[in-house]
């Protein structure tokens, strides 16, 4: 059992080593530019009484649901409640797109629904090429809404089709998550001390 526990310990360890790698090389990669532009951009579309819209699959989904949550509630302290909206949490549109439609359109047919021009529409993609996220990044353009790309080093399908793509140094699937959520969070703080400035 000895041999087990050291084994699992090293993969524990090799992990973090990854991860803190990943968030080295994110100090040199343009990332955390962009993401003060996003930032930016989400601030002037909430000012003028836009939303943000956020979508994603899987664990990107829950990551989606996450930001949207820092807007609505709160993230360092208590303010008015921000328009951040998780179009994967809404169960029944989802299904029923998908069965009536195609899985494919189920974040589209919600953008078209619910967006307007001037919002932001955010979409989470590991590879880049989830194809219900290209699509909604689509139709979120056709419609006049500023797109963002939250993804891998590859960027894929996704980085010919947001005005802002922020590819993070890795295409290490939880890497890339676990990066993109730091940005997100990154976002949602300037985007609270923006709107709302600490005296």
């Amino acid at each position: 059992m000895a041999g087990v526990s050291a084994d699992l310990a090293e993969l524990a360890q090799r992990q973090l080593e990854d991860a803190i790698a990943v968030k080295q090389a994110m100090l040199s990669s343009g990332c955390l530019d962009l993401a003060a532009q996003v930032a930016d951009a989400m601030t002037g579309s909430l000012r003028a009484g836009g939303k943000v819209l956020f979508f994603g699959n899987g664990g990107s989904s829950m990551d989606a649901g996450h930001l949207a949550a820092e807007l609505a509630g709160r993230f360092y302290f208590d303010r008015p409640a921000l328009a951040g909206v998780s179009l994967a949490d809404a169960t029944a549109s989802m299904t029923a797109i998908a069965n009536d439609y195609a899985y494919d359109e189920v974040f589209a047919r919600q953008v078209q629904a619910l967006g307007r021009g001037g919002d932001i529409a955010v979409g989470l993609t590991t590879s880049g090429n989830s194809a219900n996220v290209v699509n909604a990044l689509v139709a979120a353009r056709d419609g006049g809404l500023v797109t963002v790309a939250l993804t891998g080093r590859s960027g894929g399908k996704v980085a010919g089709l947001a005005d802002y793509c922020i590819q993070v140094p890795t295409d290490d699937t939880p890497r890339v998550q676990e990066a993109c959520l730091h940005l997100g969070h990154t976002i949602c703080e300037i985007v609270e001390r923006e709107m709302f400035p600490v005296p």
